[in-house]
């Protein structure tokens, strides 16, 4: 079993975690109603896709 000899430190704890974080996710805005949506997702405010009326119009 690995073993460790000594106690990480504080600093080296932290700089090995500088690596695990959230990335963004790719948001574009849509051409139809100018809200924001995750790109090559049907628009949940207008139900558009790729210039297709996908969903209907929720009221």
């Amino acid at each position: 079993m690995a073993v460790p000899q000594h106690r990480a430190s504080k600093t080296r704890k932290r700089l090995r975690r500088t690596h695990f974080k959230l990335s963004v996710p790719g948001m574009v805005e849509c051409p139809q109603c100018h809200e924001f949506k995750l790109s090559h997702r049907v628009c949940p405010n207008c139900g558009m896709y790729n210039k297709r009326q996908v969903l209907e119009k929720r009221a």
